[in-house]
């Protein structure tokens, strides 16, 4: 049960941040932030409450709010395996130091920016409910004009890619078309695969989640298959 709740203070507090960078790029108001729309949305896919959304809105606002930066980390783990970590963060040489830490506690080595750039592809990355269309091959159609690069189906959700430069075009065609996704955002997608024993891969888990732990970390990813 904890472990749930501190899943979930993760989520919100990640949230948070990107709010609070939507409203610095491109003001409070989600008429005129699509940006902001879009936060709202993964903020409702987490089940995040309405008065918290709000609250975080007017915190970006005030003069008193944080001013966080995105930045972007780059290295490997055990193994050779390449961990790539995104985050948010008002205060840079601290969230290097940690990441830095975790690396070298996990038997890594953080690495430059832009060494893991063959690795993974920035894409966008829109998932929607399985009953949020009533034909998904008309949409796929309708969509390549718009930036759709694939789509993919199961019975739990329907996953739309574009390359990162169309993503605003995606998001706003799927808004002229009354979807609403239950999550989007920029993602990085591995083109390479690594592939370990059961012992290699806890050890890079461990690592992952390790860094997935620090507060300033948005998001991370690994080409572990």
């Amino acid at each position: 049960m904890f472990a749930r709740y501190d899943k979930m203070a993760k989520a919100f507090t990640r949230i948070g941040k990107e709010i609070a960078m939507a409203v610095k790029a491109g003001g409070p108001d989600p008429a005129y932030n699509p940006r902001l729309r879009q936060c709202m949305v993964n903020a409702k896919g987490v089940n995040m409450p309405k008065d918290r959304v709000e609250a975080a809105i007017k915190r970006a606002v005030s003069k008193d709010a944080s001013n966080y930066e995105e930045v972007v980390y780059e290295g490997y783990g055990p193994f050779g395996v390449p961990i790539l970590v995104e985050t948010a963060t008002d205060n840079p040489t601290r969230t290097v130091a940690n990441i830095r830490m975790y690396f070298n506690r996990g038997d890594g080595q953080l690495g430059n920016s832009g060494s893991l750039s063959f690795v993974f592809d920035r894409k966008g990355v829109f998932r929607l409910a399985p009953n949020a269309h009533p034909s998904w091959e008309e949409l796929e159609l309708e969509l390549i004009d718009h930036g759709l690069e694939s789509m993919e189906r199961d019975e739990e959700e329907v996953v739309l890619y574009t390359d990162y430069t169309d993503y605003g075009k995606m998001a706003k065609a799927l808004e002229d078309l009354n979807i609403t996704p239950i999550k989007t955002g920029l993602e990085r997608i591995p083109n390479t695969y690594a592939e370990l024993n059961e012992e290699q891969t806890d050890a890079i888990l461990e690592l992952v989640e390790k860094i997935e732990e620090d507060d300033d970390v948005q998001a991370v990813y690994h080409n572990l298959k």
